[in-house]
């Protein structure tokens, strides 16, 4: 009788028995979150940055884990150069890590799409690391893809003009800084231009912000609407008056050959091809783009002094947006984990990573103070102030369309606007034909 009484319990031993070796031998065949009752949970994520900030990162990363020994980290080796590419591949075959870095349009893309996890209720909880009140003006608002927090802004691009200190001294220019006007922006221009008789021997400034965007800033300074309704999946565009004004402005400067025009790329001068190193070179006395070449100017060394300075204005600041972030599939299976990895990758860890590596500042800007201390102390104080202005600046605008249809809003803007730059078509007539044919795109993309 208790052989039989006893069957039963070794029968259910042996299954138990059983099912574990079953589970320990196939093990976790996918590439999110696993945990197991005899170790810690291990969260993946995947970066596109170069060696020596990935080394930094995992070095951050080592403390993390020491801080909490329930996690372990562990970051999927990706190549900067085609990370796109790659992103693309395993979100197809849905093996993306837990956490990958993205850009806000690729996570506006991803998470209309529904392939994102929805990370709002976390946000919401009381006890997160993060003060939300804290992210830059307008980063976490255009993170958000109808209501829902699809993932975390990290660092924050800001763009401005880097200018030859010693050529604005020669010419007798006041040296540009927050507030200057974009008519004393094209008229330094102007000045530092120099010509062969009708050819132009230097321009003044190289990449100007013309492009319908950066016209939109110049626009909404003058009091006017902004090209496009909303930063994340836009409604409408259009183009006012100031609008028309400010390109106004880019068309003379072309024609008059103080900026570079539309077309100017290396076929033509061989400069264009690396316009860094030609400013590096003395070569360039303004020259329009991000901040991240802090780090590429100090490694060169110029021989001349240099500074940073905002777009400019006309009567109220404006500033471009752009912010790159983080993001998780939306079948990450230990949330509560990758959740606080999340949270550190948008703070702590930059403040171990930016000092040897001060590519841009954090979009939470408590964790900023080691980007702009090491600015500071490698004596590039201009960068640091335009830098922190600007992520300060409570009126943002995007840099580019934020949506589904966002390459086919940029081919009509490429088929149409470097004619308008150019005087080949009437400013006015132009660019409203611009505007109606993404204005039918929009309608188009909506249409159920």
């Amino acid at each position: 009788m208790q052989r039989i009484k006893s069957f039963p319990t070794s029968l259910a031993l042996l299954l138990s028995l059983f099912t574990m070796i079953f589970v320990a031998a196939c093990g976790d065949t996918g590439s999110n979150a696993s945990s197991s009752s005899n170790g810690p949970v291990t969260v993946t994520f995947m970066t596109w940055e170069a060696k020596d900030t990935n080394k930094a990162i995992d070095a951050a990363m080592q403390k993390f884990m020491q801080q909490n020994p329930n996690i372990k980290v562990q970051r999927i080796e990706s190549p900067n150069s085609d990370y796109g590419q790659k992103l693309s591949s395993l979100s197809v075959a849905k093996k993306l890590p837990d956490i990958f870095w993205a850009g806000n349009d690729t996570e506006q893309q991803y998470g209309g799409q529904g392939l994102l996890y929805d990370w709002t209720e976390y946000a919401s909880k009381s006890d997160n690391k993060l003060d939300f009140s804290k992210f830059a003006p307008a980063s976490i608002e255009n993170w958000k893809n109808n209501g829902k927090l699809y993932g975390l802004p990290t660092l924050m691009n800001t763009y401005g003009v880097w200018y030859n200190e010693d050529l604005f001294k020669k010419a007798g220019l006041s040296l540009p800084k927050p507030g200057w006007t974009y008519d004393e922006m094209l008229h330094d221009a102007q000045v530092l231009t120099q010509k062969s008789g009708s050819k132009v021997t230097r321009y003044g400034l190289w990449n100007p912000p013309d492009d319908p965007f950066a016209v939109s800033d110049c626009a909404v300074s003058a009091g006017g609407q902004s090209f496009a309704d909303k930063t994340v999946n836009p409604t409408k565009v259009t183009a006012g008056p100031e609008f028309i004004a400010c390109a106004r402005k880019y068309i003379d400067a072309v024609q008059n050959g103080y900026v570079t025009p539309p077309s100017y790329n290396s076929q033509n001068n061989p400069l264009m091809d690396n316009a860094p190193q030609a400013f590096v070179s003395g070569q360039i006395p303004m020259f329009y783009n991000g901040q991240w070449f802090a780090q590429t100017f100090l490694q060169s060394k110029p021989s001349f002094k240099y500074g940073f300075a905002p777009l400019p204005v006309e009567k109220d600041a404006v500033q471009p947006y752009d912010a790159v972030g983080i993001c998780s599939p939306s079948y990450v299976k230990n949330p509560d984990a990758v959740w606080k990895v999340m949270q550190f990758l948008a703070s702590g860890v930059w403040e171990s990573v930016l000092p040897s590596a001060p590519v841009a500042p954090t979009a939470y800007l408590p964790s900023s103070n080691a980007y702009f201390d090491t600015l500071k102390s490698d004596g590039l104080t201009t960068v640091a102030d335009t830098v922190n202005y600007e992520l300060n600046t409570q009126k943002k605008l995007g840099i580019r369309f934020l949506s589904s249809w966002t390459q086919k809003g940029q081919d009509i803007i490429t088929a149409n606007w470097e004619n308008v730059l150019y005087g080949k078509t009437p400013v006015e007539a132009g660019t409203q034909k611009m505007v109606q044919q993404l204005n039918d795109l929009i309608q188009q993309s909506s249409a159920p």
